[in-house]
């Protein structure tokens, strides 16, 4: 894979004084508390609980980049709802010094919208439509990564396994990783142990307050589905109160 000083993206930084006062970003303490961060890895995961921040830094990161705030590539222009933040206008991205010729911005939440989009593109440039939606939801969903990953693209994903079973949560490791290896880079929010184990990884943390670095082993993505595998019974009675 290659190394960090190849990375198109190889960090971030962030201006307070564009963000006003009283925005609810100073709210999330995991990202009020970063001036700057720093990739070095080609696959780098970003976890922690819901809310703590990992998917508003990573749509700023999207939007800074040139990509569409609802997904998509950067040709993607339209909106159905506008609600990104204003963190992604004081954020400013390093780059490296190849720039990647295609990338993707893949998020869950709006996987419905982007599809329909592609179909309407698609027809727009004499091109086949892919008819995501004359497949099932995670069938589709895999295909769209499939059809857009490519060597030495920018891909920003967010929770890409949310309609993946653990099988094709697999074979999604695998199309990253040989992407990855082909130069491409990612950044990825997930909950997935599975994503999680990807080799090489790099981890970041928004727990506890903090971005913070973060071992495989250390996440509540692990810890919690290893705990639960290994002590059902026991959990589930006191879970149930049964």
């Amino acid at each position: 894979m290659p190394d960090s000083q190849a990375l198109p993206i190889r960090g971030l930084t962030i201006d307070w004084g564009k963000i006003s006062p009283g925005s609810y970003l100073r709210g999330i303490p995991a990202v009020a508390g970063i001036d700057a961060l720093s990739f070095r890895a080609p696959i780098t995961f970003f976890v922690g609980e819901n809310g703590s921040g990992k998917s508003t830094l990573l749509e700023a990161i999207a939007i800074a980049w040139g990509f569409n705030p609802e997904g998509g590539t950067r040709n993607y222009r339209f909106s159905t709802f506008d609600s990104h933040s204003e963190l992604c206008g004081a954020l400013t991205l390093a780059k490296g010094v190849r720039k990647p010729g295609w990338g993707y911005f893949l998020r869950a939440e709006s996987f419905y919208n982007v599809a329909t989009a592609d179909d309407e593109y698609g027809r727009e440039i004499g091109g086949v439509p892919h008819h995501y939606h004359e497949k099932s939801h995670g069938e589709s969903f895999l295909a769209m990564a499939q059809a857009n990953f490519r060597p030495s693209g920018v891909y920003l994903l967010d929770e890409p396994e949310a309609a993946l079973s653990p099988q094709r949560q697999l074979t999604l490791l695998y199309e990253i990783y040989e992407c990855a290896r082909e130069g491409a880079q990612f950044i990825i929010v997930t909950h997935s142990p599975i994503l999680l184990g990807m080799p090489g990884a790099e981890i970041w943390s928004f727990d506890e307050g903090r971005i913070h670095p973060c071992a495989y082993e250390d996440t509540d993505s692990y810890q919690i589905t290893k705990m639960f595998i290994s002590n059902r019974a026991q959990i589930l009675r006191n879970l149930l109160g049964e």
